[in-house]
């Protein structure tokens, strides 16, 4: 069982018709036919929503999307039109808001992958592969691959885990053409990424993309290397044999999956409220990881 803890209401905004509450995202269309994208302060861990929020979270994400949205359009273009506030919305939105053109969605998640760790650890352990693609002996937790690797997953709903799948099973979901577009596009992101954050002090471990077809052309969507999709881990402390610190939700997993909290990952009750250090420590990995990463202090 997981899910939402406490499911939210929508916000009734005349001119906007609601159209589904994700784990961290509110989607709505305009009259024009535009999707409007609200990223909000939830945050999810262990396929749960939690009932505490992350204050500034979702404009941290937008405004980091935005960023590398910016670096990216050479290689792909992007979903979004406008980041102008929908008339009527409320104040709070600001910041946290994309007007975004309507796609044809992939239902994959394109995962790259440059160092070894999560569920690509827990994989190769076993098999010595991931995704079905044989990795060399020897690595460890946080281990750099020799290259880069595309490590599909399906994408699943509120409360479930993705599976990550074999290139085969996305070829045969999506076209054998429309597979090798995504591969590469995700490759030749996840390497322009790599690079510009290795000269900020930042690994870029891992990060998943979603994308879309506007008619023939293919577009990248949702967000874009922020600290919920993507694996940051400061450049000086990388040190492979372990669990690498990073900014995300480390310390919300951790302190979750401790005695304090007296929550059973395994059991039936949802997880409890979070203690307000445990907030503020993530918010402050957040907003670390946007400063380092664009060198705008947040405010």
């Amino acid at each position: 069982m997981a899910g939402f803890v406490e499911k939210p209401e929508p916000i009734e905004v005349p001119g906007l018709t609601h159209l589904h509450t994700g784990k961290v995202r509110d989607l709505y269309r305009n009259e024009a036919g535009e999707l409007v994208m609200v990223a909000t302060d939830r945050i999810s861990v262990y396929d749960w929503v939690l009932p505490t929020e992350i204050p500034d979270k979702g404009r941290i994400l937008t405004q980091l999307s935005l960023w590398w949205f910016g670096r990216l359009t050479d290689l792909v273009p992007n979903h979004v039109i406008s980041t102008d506030l929908p008339a009527g919305a409320p104040a709070d939105w600001e910041g946290r808001t994309l007007v975004c053109t309507p796609l044809k969605m992939i239902p994959v998640e394109c995962v790259a992958r440059g160092f070894l760790t999560g569920s690509g650890l827990a994989e190769y352990n076993e098999t010595r592969t991931v995704c079905g693609l044989a990795l060399p002996e020897g690595l460890v937790d946080g281990s750099e691959l020799p290259g880069a690797i595309f490590t599909p997953a399906t994408k699943a709903a509120v409360g479930d885990h993705d599976e990550n799948v074999p290139y085969e099973e996305v070829a045969r979901l999506v076209g054998a053409e429309t597979a090798a577009l995504l591969r590469r596009t995700t490759l030749d992101v996840y390497a322009r990424a790599l690079e510009v954050a290795r000269d900020r002090g930042i690994i870029l471990a891992d990060t998943k993309f979603e994308f879309g077809f506007d008619g023939d052309r293919l577009v990248l969507a949702d967000e874009v290397l922020t600290s919920d999709s993507s694996r940051f881990w400061p450049a000086e402390e990388w040190e492979p044999g372990h669990a690498q610190p990073s900014y995300d939700k480390q310390y919300v997993r951790d302190w979750l999956t401790s005695p304090t909290s007296g929550w059973d990952r395994n059991g039936q009750l949802p997880p409890p409220e979070l203690p307000k250090e445990v907030v503020e420590a993530t918010r402050a990995k957040y907003v670390e990881a946007y400063e380092r990463l664009t060198g705008i202090g947040w405010s």
